[in-house]
């Protein structure tokens, strides 16, 4: 009763050879593709479906089998689509894969996803790191998301294409004609980030922008278990602003490529965004794991094989392609011999056998790119002529930063900045003042208010070859969006052998210490959400003497080594001016221009004193806080260094053994929490470098952060660092 894939295998020839084959479910009568076409999609669809049986009969030796049965009709979206249109794919799309595939020639399809199924090293796009649906060479990134967390880069794909064609920029990577197709479960639609992807897409379509995309719904009626109520899905997105909506038969090949047709020549023509609504009938349950019969009636799971997609295929080959039962039948027969022998071949090729194999494209590869020369001397000063005489005298951190963007801009065209109220108002803080009207709206610009549009924008427009900087208005609202780094961000290079990255440079304005701005939404200090995240770089500058250096070299690694970095710059800083005493000015420094700054690579420590009694290893506001506690030491006859880590993540951990080699104490100054704090990865790395017994550390609570004077009750202060100090030394 149970053996569904054995039944639903069976069942095929039977059917076919005896004429019992499902009507159209549909009404329309689109006209007839070529013969060739039909053909070629069957076979598209048969060996998708001959690899879900092998991986279902494969225990053991296959992995991670979700399979795409009762998908097939994606096919005729790839059918539909060119080489040159980006794919974000659901996880049950491998019948569109091998359609794109296969019409790009040169390809094994079939050899490469057995070899993905197995997790075989040899699996050309995640080197068996992952069971995914990508290829390198058909604009096709491997998605891991299962709850559609891919959409917000979608839509972030499509804008960029305009974008491109705005600023004439020639270094994008698809076409200025392209449309982006993402797909996804009738179940995921209902998700907050698909909803924030669909409601972005039609918040810029409504604004007249550029917005291509496709969204193709596939709607099998269920999610794992759940059902989704009938008619749910038409009646959530037929009708949305600036959303064309779009239905179809997922299981009647014609009808299908009627619909991706109308989607994709909607969305290429008119540049506006699609709803895809693909009928579609799930087999042989959720997974592998999965029974499906603990929460379906035998009735409903026959009802739904008797909708088998290639059943539907077979009759519309029969009725419009000239094919014989007996081609058919012999057609998937021979799919079947083809898939085992190809398959029991994928079984033979090696795994991952090594942590270090397994780690090996965490990182991208240095030196994808080459940053542009540094502008020439009349460039940069008809950026600057209206900051002629800022230039000359001392900046804060928020000053230098907004400097040094307008310098980046200025050098690469492919560098776009945007976020909540960045561009008029220039940021909460002032930070990014007067970049629109230097560089144009194009490449300045607000978004809606939803970080996880803000980021997913990101990723997707580093698929087209841009830089993006986008801003995170403060840090505790990283914590809506913050799978768009981790779970999509991160993880390209890894699951693609570094075949694919999405650079850029998320600017975040956050950690404690504000003054007179309330409670924990906006004096956050929670940084291990970043700081534990394989492959990312955290960076904090502490001072306007570091911030523009340490970001020209954050652009640097996203230009050119395809980085993904985050820029935490402490808000209690921004406009701090005083260091001891009123009006002493030293908390500024004179901005340097590219060419003279002071080179700071990523791991690089700053150090402050000689001292060999005591060294405080700290950053952002502890540098800040520290350094105002130093006279006050030295006076107690404490000779000591103050060392700014500067990179948080990852830790350079032979510099910071070698800055404190010659110590005799050593104290941690964390403005985050005590439990998961950056304190807790610096004792370990000196406990292990035998330096356990001579560190102490000072940290914030593990409490959220107050309203008002109380905010720094919780936190490391001045004086604290005094008395922790005092103790560290025995005095």
């Amino acid at each position: 009763m149970f053996d569904r894939p054995t039944i639903i295998d069976e069942a095929f020839a039977k059917k076919v050879l005896s004429g019992d084959l499902p009507p159209p479910r549909s009404n329309s009568q689109p006209a007839s593709p070529p013969a060739h076409l039909l053909i070629d999609l069957f076979d598209s669809q048969i060996m998708s479906r001959h690899l879900d049986l092998w991986a279902r009969r494969s225990k053991g030796k296959t992995f991670y089998s979700l399979g795409s049965s009762g998908h097939e009709g994606t096919a005729a979206m790839a059918a539909a689509t060119r080489q040159s249109d980006m794919a974000f794919l659901h996880y049950r799309d491998a019948a569109f894969l091998i359609q794109r595939r296969k019409q790009q020639g040169g390809l094994n399809p079939l050899y490469d996803m057995a070899l993905s199924f197995a997790a075989s090293a040899e699996d050309p796009i995640s080197g068996g790191r992952h069971k995914v649906l990508g290829c390198a060479q058909t604009y096709v990134p491997p998605q891991t998301s299962t709850i559609a967390s891919h959409l917000p880069k979608a839509v972030g794909a499509a804008h960029s294409l305009g974008l491109a064609k705005r600023i004439q920029y020639d270094g994008a990577a698809m076409p200025n004609d392209a449309v982006i197709f993402a797909s996804f479960g009738d179940a995921s639609s209902n998700h907050s980030t698909a909803q924030g992807a669909f409601n972005a897409a039609c918040w810029a379509a409504y604004q007249h922008l550029p917005m291509p995309v496709i969204f193709l719904c596939e709607d099998n009626g269920i999610g794992i278990s759940v059902r989704t109520p009938g008619g749910w899905v038409e009646a959530n997105f037929a009708h949305r602003p600036a959303l064309h909506y779009v239905s179809c038969d997922g299981v009647d090949l014609i009808d299908a490529l009627r619909g991706c047709e109308e989607a994709v020549g909607y969305a290429r023509a008119r540049r506006k965004p699609v709803f895809l609504h693909m009928r579609t009938v799930r087999l042989m349950g959720h997974g592998g794991a999965d029974v499906e019969a603990t929460y379906s009636t035998l009735k409903d799971i026959e009802a739904n094989e008797a909708q088998d997609p290639l059943l539907h295929s077979a009759r519309i080959l029969i009725e419009h392609a000239g094919m014989s039962r007996e081609e058919i039948v012999a057609r998937y027969e021979d799919m079947r011999a083809r898939v085992e022998r190809v398959a029991a071949e994928a079984l033979t090729k090696p795994k991952l056998e090594t942590s270090a194999q397994i780690m090996e494209s965490i990182v991208p590869d240095v030196g994808n790119r080459v940053s542009p020369p540094l502008p020439d001397t009349a460039a940069r000063k008809a950026l600057f002529v209206k900051d002629e005489r800022n230039l000359a005298k001392p900046v804060t951190l928020a000053k230098s930063i907004n400097f040094a963007l307008a310098d980046l801009m200025l050098r690469y065209p492919n560098v776009a900045l945007f976020g909540e109220d960045v561009s008029r108002k220039g940021g909460v803080y002032g930070v990014t003042q007067a970049l629109q009207d230097k560089f144009g709206a194009a490449r300045v610009f607000d978004t809606l208010l939803d970080e996880q549009t803000i980021l997913g924008l990101a990723i997707g427009m580093a698929h087209n070859g841009f830089v993006p900087i986008p801003e995170i208005q403060f840090l505790a609202y990283l914590h809506n969006a913050e799978d768009q780094i981790r779970g999509e961000a991160a993880t390209l290079s890894f699951f693609s052998r570094k075949q694919y990255q999405n650079p850029m440079v998320v600017r975040i304005a956050g950690l404690p210490y504000q003054k007179g701005f309330g409670g924990h939404f906006h004096n956050d200090n929670s940084l291990a959400v970043l700081t534990d995240i394989p492959g990312i770089i955290v960076a904090v500058p502490s001072c306007a003497a570091d911030a523009p250096a340490m970001l020209r070299e954050c652009v640097r690694l996203a230009h050119d080594d395809g980085r993904v970095i985050v820029f935490v710059e402490p808000i209690a800083l921004y406009h701090t001016t005083d260091l001891l005493e009123s009006g002493d000015g030293g908390w500024t420094a004179n901005y340097a221009a590219p060419d003279a700054a002071q080179q700071i690579a990523l791991g690089d420590l700053r150090q402050f004193g000689e001292g060999t009694d005591l060294a405080i290893l700290t950053y952002g506001n502890g540098y800040y806080l520290s350094r105002k506690a130093e006279p006050e030491l030295r006076a107690k006859g404490i000779d000591l260094r103050i060392i700014d880590l500067r990179w948080l993540h990852p830790l350079n951990e032979t510099e910071i053994v070698e800055s404190v080699s010659n110590v005799g104490n050593i104290l941690l100054v964390d403005e985050c929490r005590r439990a998961g704090g950056v304190a807790e990865k610096l004792m370990t790395i000196l406990a292990e470098a035998g330096r356990g017994n001579d560190c102490s550390r000072l940290t914030a609570d593990d409490c959220f952060i107050a309203l008002g004077p109380a905010a720094e009750l919780t936190l490391p202060s001045k004086d604290s660092i005094v008395a922790a100090a005092m103790k560290a030394v025995g005095k």
